[in-house]
Parts: C-alpha cells; structure tokens; sequence
C-alpha cells in the first residue's frame, strides 16, 4: 500500500476494462485518481465506488481525440488538485477487419483515438507536469499488435505502431529538456475485457468461442485487467524512475514463441 502516495493520476478510457482496474489499484495505492471517459454514466459509477471503498477519485467527460476536451481535463486537474503526476492514455477502439474491408471512416476513428488520443494526452501532460519538482510518468497503451501482423486488424496494428514509436520520441524529448518525466508505452496480448466483446462481434463469433480461440493462441492463457494494472502501477510509482522509451510486453507468452502456438 501507498506505492502512489501524493500522487494525481489520469486515466483515460477509465469506466472499464483494464482503465477501470488500474483506477481501482492506483486509488488503492493513494493516487488521486481523475477517471476519464466518455462514459458518463459508468465513469461516475466507478469514481463513486472508489469514494465508497475510501480512495479519492473524480469523473471527468473526456473525447481523447478532441484538443479542447484535452485542455479542458488538464485545467480542470490542476484547479483541483495542483498538480499532475501520472497519466495513462488508456483510452482505445478496435474495428476488426482486413486492410481492404476498413472504411476510411473506420480508419480515422482508430487512428483519432488511438494514435491522435495519445499524442494529445502525452503533449499536455507533459505541459502540466514538466514543472511540477516531482518524478513524473506517461503509460501509452499500446498492444502486441504493433509488434506483430495481423490479417484482420490491420488498421489496429498501424495505430498501436504509432503508439509505440511516439512513446520513444516523446521520452528522448524529455531526457533531453531535462524533465522528470518517463514516458513508456505497454503492449498487452488478449484481455478480457469490453474491448474483446467487440473483436468477437466484429468477427461473427460468441465470445465464449473466441476467448477459448484467443486462450489457445496465449501460452499460458489470456489476461485479466488486473494483469495488466500491476505492470502500469509498477511504471507509475517511483520504482521505475530509470525506466523510459521501453515497450513492455504482457502478454502470456505469445511473442516468446514469434507470434505462433
């Protein structure tokens, strides 16, 4: 307990899966948590829970994709609380398809939010915290996807690429200018969460077949939310203030075995 004692924490994509479990842990840990979603309803669900279970959490609204939502989050951060000291741009969409099914449509709504989300988020916090006079921490939520191909998420694979190659660039930035901010991206494998629910839907299958196809795939099986939490809670404390421009792989094994079963 306490790993994130003082800290003010954002997480982006918050009202579920595994934004939703590391609001929980961060909180657990002593994180000021600020829960952003698009998810009203839900957001504020799992900010009052967390108050209930006697953590420190607030709802705000938040588009990723949208500059002004962006500003306005950060302002509304820092009236409140002072400072900020970890984001998590958690927030992300998938359509699974092959490159010559995707509609451009459905192109940009990944890359808005998956790419353009994360540059957004990893520039203004950066402007929030490169004065702050503490140890700060960007967690880019990335996916195996950018590591290996994939037929039917080809759109997918291109946003969470460029997740990943960003994360690089904006931590030898902040090396460079001097600040005490680490910025590292995670490359999670199969997760159960909502987002799963949607690849099933997408690719005509009930998700009970596809996560026993998926769990087939992962060596040692596919992973919950809290799984993944733990590694973002691990580069959100002080422990990792040495780690910064590294992708971390969580995903049950699969690229130990190239990507193969």
């Amino acid at each position: 307990m306490g790993r994130l004692e003082g800290k003010v924490a954002i997480i982006t994509g918050a009202a579920s899966g595994i934004g939703e479990a590391d609001a929980w842990l961060f909180a657990k840990e002593g994180a000021k948590v600020v829960i952003a979603d698009t998810n009203k309803a839900k957001g504020e669900k799992v900010a009052d829970d967390i108050k209930k279970d006697n953590g420190e959490a607030i709802f705000v609204k938040c588009d990723v994709s949208k500059e002004s939502d962006w500003e306005r989050l950060i302002a509304k951060v820092i009236r409140k609380y002072g400072k900020l000291n970890i984001l998590v741009n958690n927030a992300g969409v998938i359509v699974c398809k092959k490159l010559g099914e995707t509609s451009l449509d459905e192109w940009n709504w990944m890359m808005d939010i998956n790419a353009t989300g994360v540059f957004l988020g990893t520039k203004y916090a950066i402007g929030a915290m490169k004065n702050n006079g503490e140890l700060c921490s960007i967690i880019n939520r990335s996916s195996i996807a950018a590591m290996i191909g994939s037929s039917t998420m080809g759109a997918y694979c291109a946003s969470k690429g460029a997740v990943w190659a960003l994360t690089k660039a904006a931590a030898m930035s902040c090396a460079e200018a001097g600040h005490t901010i680490r910025v590292n991206s995670v490359h999670p494998g199969e997760v159960e969460t909502p987002m799963a629910e949607k690849e099933a839907k997408d690719l005509g299958l009930p998700l009970e077949q596809y996560l026993k196809q998926m769990a087939a795939f992962h060596p040692i099986g596919i992973g919950k939310p809290i799984d993944v939490a733990y590694l973002d809670l691990y580069l959100a404390s002080d422990e990792s203030h040495w780690v910064t421009g590294s992708g971390f792989v969580i995903d049950g094994g699969v690229l130990a075995g190239g990507g193969q079963t």
